[in-house]
């Protein structure tokens, strides 16, 4: 079949039995507890590397309009549609050093966004700026994020290096009771909650990672001390090192064509290649993009949500990868609910597939010299099963003779870790530097994870509730028996691979809500009826995707090979359809979230 070929019936066969026996070399009985945690004597692995010392303060035990929880984009963007709405007082707590999140924390080698950087970067129109290449250098987007934070004046309330470790409903003062690790107990009208998805740096659980004795750490906390250089490149203290590198996502990709540049040899020990399709980025300027024009932000971000969810548009203003693969993305929802006869959109998707990831192994071939590692570098999946990874460096990296990549798919994953280095097989790999670019632990902070616990009416313990009822909200923001308290975050609600699109539509909803409650002196709270319709929305029109994750390679968006979670957990009509959606409810239906507060006597 050629890569543009559309294959045969026989080839379908022959590629569905390769992509399933692929998965079985990858597929791990521990499932998703093969990482761990960094904590206790793995602790270092998530310490502040941008933070000297942290500043003494005392703590504060004083009363704000909102408290947001988490300061990435998420919480930067709440807080700026809370100052537009005219809200006084606005309380980020992060535990970040500075605004930024994920921006913040990531500062690794060759850092850029997958996303182009007109549509990913919020609130261009308001700020007026527009961004100096098409997919943004990783500290181009965090100067973003403290420029939106400075303009909206986040920082006079804000509280850094802290995290917020309970949330409590004090029912007579109807506020929230919010306390810290550093001895804060302030109060707050509303709180809004934003940890992110993509925070807390996850760990393999090889055994033996303790032993190690050369250097280590997280690509989310990298060590320029030791490397020496810039997210740019110059690291000459890794001049005379041999240097192994845990992971080839979206982070290793980046990483380590830069780590190949410096070091004296970089061993890469992969267990699933990536999809590498071409990055192609280039300086752009604001004639580029039609930046004269007011609202030029606004227009390009959701002509690019229209094509990426699936949805028909006039034009294609991005035209990159994403939109032209547009109809393999978004979990296939807008153009699954299209189609009645399901065995024949499932074949046409399959096909459309089979060319694209054939396309894109073709790519592999002709870029690696060496035949053998080219064929471990090809990917042996559906394309919407990883996240897609672009870049122009990666694979021409193999062909330097101090790269070296060590495939560890037949003994699913690395085996152990010595003092001197990692084993695979029979072959020990002797190394000065361990470095782990193994992502984020998705889901494991926040209330989510039940590491922030929150208690509503009568002491009611979120994480208690949705144990044994599963997730209860509406459209994924509140829920009964939790009043003035907003959720940010996909579940029950949108995604879409421009995650920062996302939180600004939810940010311009939680002002909304609060700004209404305001205007109307009442709490927001769903009733168990709102919550029950929501629900019901999402289960219904739910699609069955068992057909197309049975193929797929373990990652974290089947749960390490086990399946998608049990129950909805995002509208099924795409994002694009969403925020109408939510458009309208804000029209038509809000009302129905407000409730009557007590007298202002009786507070």
């Amino acid at each position: 079949m050629s890569s543009h070929q559309a294959p045969s019936r026989e080839e379908l066969d022959a590629l569905r039995q390769r992509y399933r026996s692929e998965r079985e070399r990858r597929v791990r009985p521990d499932g998703a507890t093969q990482y761990q945690a960094p904590e206790a004597e793995f602790g270092y692995y998530a310490a502040d590397p941008y933070v000297a010392e942290t500043a003494e303060r005392e703590p504060l035990h004083d009363t704000v309009d909102v408290a947001v929880v988490g300061g990435g984009f998420g919480g930067i963007l709440a807080g700026a549609r809370m100052r537009q709405r005219g809200v006084q007082s606005v309380r980020v707590v992060e535990t970040g050093g500075d605004f930024g999140g994920t921006w913040y924390w990531n500062r690794y080698p060759g850092i850029h966004c997958d996303i182009e950087s007109h549509v990913y970067l919020p609130m261009l129109d308001e700020t007026g700026y527009v961004p100096e290449w098409k997919y943004a250098p990783g500290e181009e987007i965090r100067r973003h994020a403290v420029r939106v934070a400075r303009q909206f004046d986040l920082y006079e309330h804000a509280l850094f290096s802290t995290s917020v470790t309970s949330l409590t409903w004090d029912e007579a003062g109807e506020t929230w009771l919010v306390t810290t690790d550093r001895g804060d107990a302030f109060r707050a009208t509303y709180v809004v909650t934003s940890t992110g998805t993509l925070s807390t740096p996850k760990l393999p659980g090889i055994p033996g990672i303790q032993d190690f004795k050369g250097h280590t750490f997280h690509t989310s906390r990298w060590d320029y001390v030791y490397t020496g250089g810039t997210p740019d490149g110059g690291m000459t203290g890794l001049a005379d090192k041999r240097v192994g590198v845990v992971g080839t996502g979206a982070t290793g990709i980046q990483a380590i064509p830069m780590l190949a540049e410096d070091a004296a040899h970089v061993y890469v020990f992969q267990r699933t290649p990536s999809t590498v399709d071409v990055r192609a980025n280039r300086r752009t300027s604001a004639q580029d993009v039609g930046a004269d024009r007011e609202g030029w932000a606004r227009e390009r971000r959701e002509n690019y949500l229209r094509i990426v969810s699936g949805e028909p548009a006039d034009e294609d203003l991005v035209a990159d990868r994403w939109t032209e693969s547009a109809g393999l993305l978004e979990k296939l929802l807008p153009s699954f609910r299209r189609q009645d006869d399901r065995e024949a959109f499932e074949a046409a998707y399959e096909a459309a597939d089979a060319v694209k990831m054939n396309e894109l192994r073709t790519r592999v071939e002709e870029t690696v010299t060496d035949p053998d590692t080219a064929e471990k570098l090809k990917p042996w999946y559906r394309y919407a099963c990883k996240r897609p990874t672009f870049s122009d460096r990666y694979y021409p990296a193999f062909n330097r003779a101090n790269v070296t990549l060590v495939d560890t798919a037949d003994t699913h994953g690395i085996e152990r870790i010595t003092e001197t280095g990692v084993v695979v097989g029979d072959t020990a790999y002797d190394l000065d530097c361990l470095i782990f670019a193994t992502g984020f632990s998705v889901g494991t902070s926040g209330v989510v994870s039940g590491k922030l616990p929150v208690h509503g009416r009568g002491g009611t313990q979120l994480l208690r509730v949705w144990a044994r009822q599963g997730p209860r909200t509406l459209h994924g923001f509140t829920s009964n028996g939790f009043p003035n308290l907003i959720q940010m975050g996909s579940l029950q609600n949108a995604s879409s691979v421009n995650f920062t699109h996302i939180l600004d539509e939810q940010a311009v909803h939680a002002a909304a809500l609060v700004a209404a409650a305001e205007a109307a002196d009442a709490l927001v709270e769903p009733s168990r009826e709102t919550e029950d319709a929501w629900l019901a929305t999402l289960a219904e029109d739910a699609p069955d995707h068992e057909w197309f994750h049975a193929d797929c390679t373990p990652g974290y968006y089947n749960r390490e090979g086990r399946g998608r979670p049990n129950g909805p957990t995002a509208y099924p009509h795409g994002a694009h359809a969403f925020h109408r959606l939510l458009r309208r409810w804000r029209e038509d239906s809000m009302s129905e979230i407000l409730q009557p507060r007590a007298p202002a006597r009786d507070r």
